[in-house]
């Protein structure tokens, strides 16, 4: 049985240690929406298992898989990838699991944070996301790990990216969201977030990308390569979308010092051609009236930094465009001492979202 514990992981000393720290293991769910998947989610479900496959080159990856697809999952995933059976609504383990904090004595807990399927009744992304609300104490129950109940809080995995030494970068446009925590102030959000993942500075950018469904996820314009170095999209065509939002991204991140007073090392990753669904594949995806509508007219993100670092690697999303090779050149560039391994994600991506949002790390202790 899990052990709630009536504390926060900052008054007991443990922190959100950052992506590129060493992994127990990944933690991913596997895909079955059909309002959310096209053709009954079986493009998307031969994608997770390429990208199982490549984070499993470098540490171990447990699937979490439904019952009732436990035995294809099984069939169709590599042995050395463990499969584990929990109930969830869809398939986005950064945001439906839990966060992990660690200590510096090789303890590891984890964090049980609210839910709302990114916006709640009115504005969120599905209906209902009862069994998602499970997930993240059912993988600290099967790690036997204790856990912090912050379940009055709403946040996903996709909002934060910290560096582990005392810095978080996060936007307001999805944190500060009244969709999220109508009653909190600023000033409170912010406590909790000091409170539960012990950091000392939130660095806020205003919006994420243009056309997020999850309200400006930080993982889709910026990560922490290291501390002190981060890692956005970018582009340099006024005309592009996205070029209003990452002026000023880029701008506050310049501006700004971290934790430990270090002024940003920015590498600018250029972002390929946008996305788009054909007519014949917006049909394929299951109509439902409490579904985001995947229609043929609306663009669909596609950013290179919406990636994974594990043990020794770096899995990366490429989608057949040009910008592919220059962007595995500047991630060679900036994780010299990592494998570079790529998986073509245009399925995720229309799915609303890419290989950080289906991926979650456990820390070593």
């Amino acid at each position: 049985m899990v052990f709630t514990i009536n504390s926060t992981p900052r008054k007991d000393g443990f922190r959100m240690p950052g992506e590129f720290e060493e992994h127990k293991g990944t933690w991913m769910l596997w895909p079955t929406r059909t309002d959310t998947w096209r053709s009954g989610a079986k493009p998307a479900q031969r994608v997770y298992i390429e990208v199982a496959k490549a984070i499993s080159q470098f540490e171990p990856v447990t699937m979490c898989v439904k019952a009732d697809q436990y035995e294809n999952a099984r069939a169709l995933l590599p042995h050395n990838i463990r499969i584990v059976e929990i109930s969830s609504n869809d398939a986005w383990m950064r945001d439906i699991g839990p966060t992990f904090v660690k200590n510096d004595k090789g303890e590891v807990r984890g964090i049980d944070w609210g839910f709302n399927a990114w916006g709640g009744l009115d504005e969120g992304l599905y209906f209902p996301w009862d069994l998602d609300l499970l997930v993240k104490h059912k993988v600290m129950d099967i790690e036997q790990i204790s856990r912090y109940d912050a379940t009055d809080f709403i946040l996903e995995g996709g909002a934060i990216t910290v560096d582990g030494e005392g810095t978080l970068i996060t936007t307001e446009q999805c944190v500060l969201n009244p969709n999220r925590n109508r009653n909190l102030s600023k000033e409170e959000i912010e406590n909790k977030l000091i409170e539960y993942l012990n950091i000392e500075k939130i660095i806020w950018l205003k919006d994420g990308l243009v056309g997020d469904e999850t309200d400006g996820h930080v993982d889709e314009v910026v990560f922490f390569v290291k501390p002190g170095e981060v890692a956005m999209g970018w582009t340099d065509d006024p005309n592009h979308p996205q070029y209003d939002v990452l002026q000023d991204a880029y701008k506050r991140l310049a501006e700004a010092t971290d934790a430990k007073g270090r002024k940003l090392k920015i590498n600018k990753i250029q972002m390929p051609e946008q996305i788009t669904l054909s007519e014949a594949e917006s049909m394929e995806i299951d109509f439902s009236r409490h579904s985001y509508n995947r229609s043929p007219n609306l663009t669909f993100i596609s950013t290179y930094v919406n990636c994974y670092l594990c043990n020794g690697g770096v899995v990366l999303p490429t989608f057949n465009d040009p910008q592919d090779e220059h962007a595995i050149a500047a991630f060679e560039k900036m994780f010299p001492d990592r494998k570079i391994v790529t998986v073509n994600t245009r399925e995720i991506s229309v799915g609303g979202g890419n290989i950080h949002c289906i991926t979650q790390q456990q820390p070593l202790p």
